[in-house]
Formats: structure tokens, sequence, C-alpha cells
């Protein structure tokens, strides 16, 4: 069951176990590989989220985010030479607002994605509110602060790290992230409604089949919808 965001001050210490650093130095070896792998074929990517910030846990996902619109058949030939496997491919778009983003699913916990739109500062920024962290970061064992799902802070410390509570000082927040206060303030409200209204779904999510690109299966929704033909071209 997920935890619920919290809206009450609340601030601690958490001191990792050595089982704690254990699982933390597995899940960021794997994510170095998928990383490399993308790297070699000059794609840019970071790793946002628990893996970044270091607040790991036996159910953490690896969510590796390549932050510009790049040819599928690029990253896709990334992840073929470098053997790793695809359980398989997905079109996803959050709400009509937001940019179609490809997901290369790698495992149940472990995928590579990118946009097939143009981002707008909010939802390039959302990767920093989380915490991102560039291959090289991973490679010299550093971590990051960000916000988790239950709109607590992370702030690495040598033993583990501080939480604290971000409703209410979403002012502060952004600015020790290097974000805008309006991306704080919107995924305050998106995860709070979350909590209150539970899981509402995704506006668009497809599977592509074996013959299909991103690119095909993007064009073939424009046709059909004129939403995602209405954000396609907003920010061009």
């Amino acid at each position: 069951m997920a935890k619920k965001p919290l809206t009450c001050f609340e601030f601690k210490e958490v001191t990792y176990k050595a089982e704690h650093w254990a699982l933390l130095k597995k899940f960021r070896q794997k994510t170095i590989q998928t990383m490399e792998a993308l790297e070699k074929a000059h794609l840019e990517n970071i790793v946002h989220g628990s893996i970044a910030r270091g607040d790991v846990n036996i159910k953490s996902d690896i969510d590796v985010f390549i932050p510009f619109q790049a040819p599928s058949f690029t990253v896709e030939t990334a992840v073929e030479q470098a053997g790793i496997p695809v359980n398989r491919r997905l079109i996803v778009q959050a709400t009509p607002t937001y940019a179609m983003k490809a997901y290369i699913e790698i495992d149940e916990n472990t995928s590579i994605s990118f946009p097939l739109m143009k981002l707008r500062n909010v939802e390039r920024e959302f990767y920093k509110f989380g915490g991102e962290a560039a291959l090289k970061d991973l490679k010299d064992d550093l971590r990051v602060c960000g916000v988790n799902k239950r709109l607590m802070l992370i702030e690495p410390t040598k033993d583990g790290h501080r939480e604290s509570a971000i409703v209410g000082h979403e002012m502060q927040v952004a600015k020790l992230l290097g974000i805008s206060v309006e991306t704080v303030l919107d995924r305050v409200h998106a995860l709070l409604k979350r909590d209150e209204v539970g899981r509402t779904g995704v506006f668009i999510k497809k599977e592509l089949s074996a013959s299909e690109t991103f690119e095909m299966a993007l064009k073939r929704l424009a046709d059909q919808n004129p939403a995602v033909r209405r954000r396609l071209t907003s920010l061009s």
C-alpha cells in the first residue's frame, strides 16, 4: 500500500544500515549499465527518483530518461547493441497538456523514456523535483536532493538522509532544487489530488506492435486524436 503524502511538518534523520547501502549499490550498478549504453550512442541521459536520491527500497524503479527528443531508431539501436533485453514498448501521454513519451520497458522495474514532443518547463523540471543524477554522479557515488511521492524532501547525509515535509515550504524547496516554485506547486497539487481521489490513470497508454516505430505510433495517434495534434504543435 502506497504511503500517503504528508501535509503537516515532519523532520527526521534516517541512518542507512549495511543492507540499504548494498541495495543502493546493486540498483546503481544496474542503472549504470543502461546509462552507459545510451552514452555510447551520444544520448545524454539521467536517472531520477530514489536511485538518484539514495532512499531506495526493494521495490524501487530504475527510471532512465533522455531529456530531449531523439530518433527512436538511435535509442533502440543503442539498447540492442548493449544486449539489453526489451520487454515491451509503450507510448504514454499522462494528460492532454503533457508531452507524449516513448517508454522502452526492460523489465518490471526498469525503463528508458524520452519525449516525442517538446517539453514544457514544468515537465522538464519534474525530474529535478524528484531528484535527477547523471552517469558521472552515479560513478562518483553522489546522491542528490529531491522530493519523494510522500512530498518529503530527501537531503542526503554522510550516514543516510534528512527528510522533511515540503507543504508550506514550497518556495524554499524550489530554491534548493533550482527549479520554479510553479513546478513545486504543480507537483504538490498533483500528488495531493492523487491521494484524495486515487489514481486516475493516464490520457493515452498504448503498446507498440513489433513492426511499429514510435514515430509511426505518434503520427497515427495525432491523426486520430485532435488533443494529441494540438499538443504536438503547441510548442513548435
